[in-house]
């Protein structure tokens, strides 16, 4: 089979499956006539007057920021603070205890707490939140991937007189990147995630929030709409982010094709 045609395949199951468990839902439902499965027309209709039009500025937007910046929170964190501990041996023997206590916490378990110490259920509890979550799959592969760099990289950047934060710089990141971003992608879908977990129980805005009225209103439509938007949030996230990823790691598939 040729690139192409292999590409070709793959596009192709990536839409055609899709559209057959759509199709497939529709054809159920028409006979179904159930009220707690709505047929993918009817929650078309509500997804396009939820979220298209009327609550658009309301809710989605909202739930976008408080992605965007509770996840570059956790990268900044997570890297700034998974270099120096990959590097220090004692310093990661004093530190991963406490990492590995706190990465272990259900999300709900934290999420009442979090409101009582920052007094609130506004946008920095959210960010907050989120933030929190999303920083440890960055902070492990970091710590990970700066643990794993080729020391013969280290001895030859030592050779050369490049020591202190330029070792950092053109050695020990660009080695770990791809392992930090494996742990940014996880995260990437943890923010969504977290994302509706804190507006589902402490917001007045925020698609969590319509999918909690929704619920609690028996609005079965516009609940299904909100399930929807969630996974369209979580799919283009994970799209935008490989497409970033392929253009800053392009070096990396060209070394590795070379080395194979």
């Amino acid at each position: 089979m040729s690139a192409r045609t292999y590409r070709l395949a793959r596009l192709g199951a990536e839409i055609g499956v899709p559209i057959a468990i759509v199709a497939g839902w529709q054809l159920w439902a028409a006979n179904a006539h159930s009220v707690k499965f709505p047929r993918p027309t009817t929650i078309a209709v509500e997804f396009r007057k939820l979220w298209l039009f009327a609550d658009f500025d309301k809710h989605v937007v909202p739930s976008l920021e408080r992605i965007g910046l509770g996840f570059s929170i956790a990268v900044l964190l997570g890297i700034g603070l998974g270099v120096p501990l990959g590097l220090s041996l004692w310093a990661r023997k004093a530190a991963m205890p406490h990492i590995e206590v706190w990465r272990a916490m259900p999300p709900p378990a934290l999420l009442p707490i979090s409101i009582v110490l920052l007094h609130s259920i506004g946008n920095t509890q959210k960010v907050a939140f989120i933030g929190f979550f999303c920083l440890f799959p960055v902070l492990l592969n970091t710590i990970d991937g700066v643990r794993g760099v080729d020391p013969t990289l280290l001895e030859t950047a030592r050779s050369y007189g490049i020591s202190g934060f330029a070792r950092i710089r053109y050695v020990v990141l660009p080695a770990a990147l791809p392992q930090i971003f494996a742990g940014m992608r996880t995260s990437m879908a943890l923010a969504v995630i977290t994302m509706v977990l804190s507006e589902y129980f402490s917001s007045t805005s925020g698609v969590g929030y319509v999918l909690l009225i929704s619920k609690n209103t028996f609005q079965l439509g516009p609940m299904w709409a909100a399930i929807v938007l969630i996974g369209l949030l979580g799919y283009l996230a994970n799209a935008v982010f490989l497409l970033v990823e392929r253009r800053v790691l392009a070096w990396h598939r060209g070394w590795r094709a070379t080395a194979a």
